[in-house]
């Protein structure tokens, strides 16, 4: 099979970019399959591109790059067990579409829906919500295509140790082309966002994050932060009597309410229509899993460098909460944790040496990265914040030995 040529390739806020040797947009596994094995067969690697929602460069290859952006929809819906196979580069708000009309919700997301649900999981895309996991902890099942081009099928009824490897794996086991997802009865929410002081926030954080399903926050350092995130105005709302040094708060819960309604700081709608949020790709974005217990400590330290060393770094830190699952190299592998995360622009300000700042504060606190956000992770990071690191590389290799689905960012952390 002769690959098709390739092309320039850049990720959504343009700070990833590369020129890859060959380029294809597969139509079906088949397809898929056959393309894997030509490229390995000229000893080539592979790397499978979703939506481009990744600020690390985990999709660069020199060889050949695949793009499921012609290989999407529903395959299949089981009602019994309330569970729903896509194929991997459907993007989450075709599969909540479907889910809504069929009865259904996925349990948690992320507050950005274009994205495709492979690259979303495979690098451990995450909601908010103290008892609730990720977006990959909602994976019963896969199909990956291994480097010879034949189908691996991974399932919560067989071999749980594949299952857990693969739920977070960012490529590296081979292209996924379908996956199997737990979801739940639909649901609806009743949104609120409000502002509040930071210690008043700090005061009553442990109560709201017990109280309400889904609570998170954005801390802004000035009265612009809010603009750079497209966050609403919440001055008529707020009980803070400034607009700097605040936290824009957000709390979803379940409601039993089924008709929409929606103002300007309050929504009710169902659960995909309420976790999905605007935003502008004017960022870079650093994010790392806290402990949970270090969680308001790592927040004050971050906040007290902004306003004293890096004040030019203004945009909102995000703040939010995430169960522990058992995926061995997921952010949150058998650890609560809270997430915080920090951005630079891509033009004006020199954010490097401000997030280069965030990362010592926060591994200092056993913080994992977020694997699709910029992060300074070395190998001895990935052996001492991962317990089954060595396990997940001997796995990996005994799937793909060659390191085909491997490329130079991810070779010196898992090779």
């Amino acid at each position: 099979m002769e690959l098709p040529r390739g092309g320039h390739w850049r990720n959504w806020v343009g700070n990833q970019s590369f020129v890859a040797a060959h380029m294809a947009s597969p139509k079906s596994e088949d397809e898929i399959s056959a393309l894997v094995h030509a490229a390995t067969s000229q000893g080539k690697s592979v790397r499978c591109a979703g939506s481009g929602h990744s600020f690390t460069p985990v999709v660069a290859t020199s060889g050949l790059l695949l793009s499921l952006q012609d290989y999407q929809g529903i395959t299949h819906l089981d009602q019994q067990r309330k569970r729903v196979s896509v194929k991997a580069g459907t993007k989450l708000n075709t599969i909540t579409r479907f889910l809504k009309e069929a009865g259904y919700s996925l349990t948690n997301q992320g507050d950005i829906d274009s994205q495709a649900i492979a690259g979303a999981l495979a690098t451990g895309t995450h909601g908010t919500g103290t008892t609730l996991g990720n977006l990959s902890s909602q994976v019963v099942g896969m199909r990956i295509i291994r480097p010879d081009g034949s189908v691996m099928e991974v399932s919560d009824t067989d071999n749980l140790d594949l299952l857990h490897a693969t739920q977070v794996n960012i490529g590296m086991f081979g292209v996924i082309s379908e996956m199997t997802l737990q979801v739940s009865d639909a649901y609806w929410l009743h949104d609120r966002v409000w502002r509040e002081d930071f210690e008043s926030l700090m005061e009553r954080y442990d109560e709201l994050a017990s109280r309400h399903r889904h609570f998170g926050f954005f801390w802004c350092p000035t009265s612009e932060s809010r603009h750079l995130y497209c966050l609403p105005d919440t001055q008529k709302v707020s009980r803070s009597n400034k607009d700097f040094d605040v936290c824009e708060v957000k709390v979803m819960d379940m409601t039993d309410e089924r008709t929409f309604y929606e103002d300007e700081h309050e929504k009710i709608a169902y659960s995909s229509e309420v976790f999905a949020i605007h935003y502008v790709a004017n960022f870079h974005e650093l994010e790392y899993a806290v402990p949970a217990q270090h969680g308001k400590q790592a927040l004050r330290e971050i906040r007290d460098l902004v306003l004293t060393k890096h004040p030019n770094c203004i945009y909102p830190v995000e703040y939010r909460f995430t169960k522990g699952d058992p995926a061995w190299i997921s952010p949150f592998h058998n650890q609560d944790s809270v997430t915080i995360s920090c951005s630079g622009g891509p033009n004006g300000v020199d954010y490097w040496p401000f997030l280069k700042d965030v990362d010592d504060i926060l591994r200092q606190y056993g913080s994992r990265p977020h694997w699709g956000k910029l992060h300074f992770t070395q190998r001895d990071d990935v052996d001492r914040w991962f317990p089954k690191a060595e396990a997940f590389r001997q796995l990996r290799r005994s799937v793909d030995p060659n390191g085909y689905f491997l490329n130079d960012h991810l070779r010196p952390l898992f090779g």
